[in-house]
């Protein structure tokens, strides 16, 4: 892993970005222990991390819009996710109903071509306002939502083609990194700057309450909301993808 990554400033290497984001790993790694039982190992999650990190390196394109912290930081928290749904202590119940919202979404989003607002999505749903929110929340807390998960079991991933995978596969999941930032860029204006004050800023859900005048567990439903909304749009885009 010593050739120069593609669309990074000239002259830095993979290696070499690697060592230079290190300490993010270990930050989001802890940034993630403090809302999880005990029983999780910070070490398991850095070293997930930095298998995240290092497939972050090797497959960033500076053209794709969002910054390699943005996506360099989603990657790391998805590995550790991949790892934790591993060990599966979250309950299966958070991942069903979270599919059922996101589901809720892409259905709304794809008649309407618009955002789907909070209340439209519960009310499609047969659910108050509170239980969509607190789905969503519980989403956001036990970290079960990842960008890259798919399958009913959450365990597969969306962008990480096989090993054995061909150039088809191989282009396909380098068009999945544009469609990425593409949804991201494309979010609400509240929930895009939760995620960027979150991933690229690396505030806590308090001090993101601070600067948007809210309260730390409305924080935590925007988080989830904009989670679980680009993961209803990159099933849309793998599916029309495959139709493709």
């Amino acid at each position: 892993m010593t050739g120069q990554l593609h669309g990074s400033p000239a002259g830095i290497s993979e290696d070499d970005l690697v060592l230079r984001h290190a300490d993010l790993v270990k930050r989001i790694a802890h940034h993630l222990a403090a809302r999880l039982p005990s029983s999780v190992e910070v070490d398991d999650l850095i070293q997930a991390g930095i298998i995240g990190l290092i497939e972050a390196s090797r497959n960033y394109s500076g053209d794709r819009g969002a910054s390699f912290e943005t996506y360099a930081g989603i990657r790391i928290r998805g590995a550790m996710l991949d790892e934790l749904r591993h060990t599966d202590w979250a309950p299966r119940s958070v991942h069903r109903r979270l599919r059922e919202v996101s589901e809720t979404i892409r259905q709304i989003e794809q008649e309407t071509g618009r955002d789907a607002p909070e209340r439209e999505v519960a009310e499609r749903m047969g659910i108050t306002l509170e239980e969509y929110r607190a789905i969503v929340a519980d989403g956001a807390r036990c970290q079960v939502l990842s960008l890259d998960a798919g399958g009913e079991s959450g365990d597969e991933t969306m962008d990480t083609p096989d090993q054995d995978a061909g150039p088809v596969e191989h282009l396909q999941h380098d068009e999945f990194q544009g469609a990425l930032a593409d949804a991201i860029d494309e979010l609400p204006e509240r929930e895009r700057m939760v995620m960027s004050l979150y991933y690229d800023d690396e505030l806590n859900l308090r001090e993101i309450g601070a600067v948007l005048g809210v309260s730390e567990s409305r924080v935590c439903q925007i988080h989830g909301q904009a989670l679980v909304r680009l993961r209803a749009r990159l099933e849309e885009w793998k599916e029309m993808g495959a139709a493709a």
